[in-house]
């Protein structure tokens, strides 16, 4: 993700350094980017030129190229000793005064925070897939992260293009990714129960959820279609809803199988190559239609939940 997430910052006016220590990455980082900003310039999400754009871009293997940054966003393997040691050798470098963001999908930020110089400036900030298109941004605090710093955050998401939502307690997962993976499970319990297939899953949530989730989250959806029906289904239901704590068998041997999804042609549907390309180039430019949808229909302003 951090070539979309280089291509969100340099589309918002700033100057962007990136630290890869994989030199074949590094030498194909530019072209990357730049395809990937061409695109926005097609779709109108970026009024300059690319090719003047990307000239705000340096890429480098050392740590060094850093050292003037205000805020570094650290976008690798969700791995938490890994990214503790890249918290570890930024400290070495940049000022104490420098904002820390974690891409993070899941590793509650306050493990992040264990052994740090300056706690207080590190947090999370979960971007979404492609990250210079989607409006999606969570905001999350640590233990010991200053709220001063995630208001500072969440003034620059809304700059970057973003509706951002800030999480002041931490919690592993954070809000999209614990709904999302409660529905993947029942998902799962599905298919592996023999109750429907995979197909027939994807087809249903697509035509249901797919439908009105990008025009309203789940309590204003109730509030839309009458809140008394969903807590009578609740009553039923959720005693019969899968809660099982292991990994479903169906994606570990996918796992152990080598799949990667349409990266490498085999995944819960099988691909050709030629079918392959053809999802990921329909995927990005569903992420732009569906963005210029949702803008449509933005939040109103006012009218706050009841709490």
């Amino acid at each position: 993700m951090g070539t979309s997430i280089a291509a969100c910052l340099l589309i918002a006016g700033h100057s962007v350094a990136a630290v890869e220590r994989d030199a074949a990455n590094r030498r194909t980082a530019r072209n990357r980017l730049l395809a990937l900003l061409r695109g926005a310039k097609k779709e109108g999400l970026l009024k300059g030129d690319p090719a003047k754009l990307i000239e705000r871009f340096a890429v480098s293997e050392d740590y060094i190229v850093l050292v003037k940054s205000r805020i570094v966003i650290e976008s690798i393997t969700e791995d938490i000793e890994a990214k503790r040691e890249v918290i570890r050798r930024l400290e070495e470098v940049i000022s104490s005064h420098t904002i820390i963001g974690s891409n993070t999908s899941a590793i509650p930020v306050s493990h992040l925070q264990q052994g740090a110089l300056h706690p207080e400036r590190i947090l999370g900030i979960h971007w979404g897939e492609p990250a210079h298109v989607l409006r999606f941004m969570e905001i999350i605090c640590g233990n010991q992260t200053d709220p001063e710093n995630a208001e500072r955050v969440r003034a620059l998401a809304v700059l970057w293009g973003k509706e951002p939502s800030i999480l002041r307690r931490d919690i592993r997962g954070f809000i999209t990714n614990r709904c999302m993976y409660a529905l993947m499970r029942e998902a799962f319990h599905l298919v592996e129960q023999g109750y429907a297939t995979v197909e027939d899953v994807d087809r249903s949530l697509r035509n249901d959820l797919g439908y009105w989730i990008t025009f309203a989250g789940p309590f204003r959806y109730m509030d839309l279609t009458g809140i008394p029906a969903y807590e009578a289904v609740m009553r039923g239901l959720f005693p019969e809803l899968c809660s099982d704590t292991r990994v479903p068998a169906l994606i570990s041997k996918l796992v152990e199988s080598g799949a990667r999804g349409v990266s490498n042609c085999k995944g819960f549907y099988r691909y050709t190559r030629k079918q392959a390309k053809r999802w990921e180039k329909r995927f990005l430019e569903f992420s732009y239609e569906i963005r210029a949808l949702a803008q449509r229909y933005p939040e109103e302003v006012g009218g706050g939940p009841v709490t």
